[in-house]
Parts: structure tokens; sequence; C-alpha cells
């Protein structure tokens, strides 16, 4: 499943590119998320509670970055384990772009689930796939605007 989006983030790029890669910012952004450890050059450890449909699951999974090119883009890599619920994977391209009202964020997110996730249906995991992405990068732009009008 594929999904792609582009958010217009009212801060200087260098700026997005710091939060992007800040644990505690990306914890705050990473609906369900209830621990997230580790560094940008050694990936990260996470722990995310979420209900998709009926079924609900505690993913523990791993994220690394590939492909970094500060302060324009990186490539996002994680795969997140439920038991019985199945699994998640998949990889996002984030790219940056300096534009007159701050900076613009491009994602192109490729995911795959397993097991009893999958049975759920593409319907019910596509829309709920898209909400989470759309509630991540919401967020993400919440805080790095809030952080940067505290004045």
């Amino acid at each position: 499943m594929e999904l792609n989006g582009t958010r217009t983030i009212a801060a200087p790029r260098e700026t997005v590119w710091a939060k992007l890669n800040d644990p505690e910012v990306l914890k705050a952004c990473i609906p369900g998320c209830e621990e997230l450890t580790g560094s940008p050059e050694e990936g990260f450890e996470a722990v995310v509670k979420q209900k998709v449909g009926p079924v609900k699951a505690t993913f523990k999974g791993a994220v690394t970055l590939e492909d970094v090119n500060a302060p324009e883009s990186y490539r996002i890599v994680g795969e997140g384990k439920g038991g019985v619920a199945g699994f998640a994977k998949g990889a996002a391209d984030v790219t940056l772009a300096e534009v007159p009202e701050g900076t613009e964020l491009t994602y192109a997110v490729d995911a795959k689930v397993g097991g009893k996730l999958a049975q759920l249906g593409s319907r019910i995991i596509g829309g709920f796939a898209a909400k989470m992405a759309d509630q991540f990068f919401e967020t993400f732009k919440d805080q790095v605007e809030g952080g940067e009008q505290s004045s």
C-alpha cells in the first residue's frame, strides 16, 4: 500500500530537519507510541499500541534512517511485530524543500502488513494507514511550529 502527502511547515528547513531527528519529537508524533529509544545514527526501538478495526496489538519494532542527505532528505525504514496480530513493515521517503512559507515536507510511504492484520482487508488497513500518516505529520507540524513561535 502506498501513501503520499505534503505539509508546509512555517519553520526553516534546518529546524524541521532537527525535529525529524529528535527522538522526543518523534515519540510525541507517533500515534500510540509508548516508548522510543535510540538515536538517528544507530536507529530507534519503539513500542506502539494500536487498535486496527477489531484487532488490538502492541507492536515492538525497529526504525532505521537510510540515504541521509541532511538537511534535505532521508529514507526511514521500520518493521514492527505485534505477536498474533501480525506484523507491519514499511519505508518512507521524506524530502524537505525551502518554500516562501517555510519548509515543504513531502513523504511517500510504502507499507505492508501480515498476519491477522492482513485479513482485515485493504480498505480497513489503507484507511488506518492513511489516518496514522496524517496524524503523524499533523502533530509533527504542530510540534515544529509550536516550538518556533514560543517567544
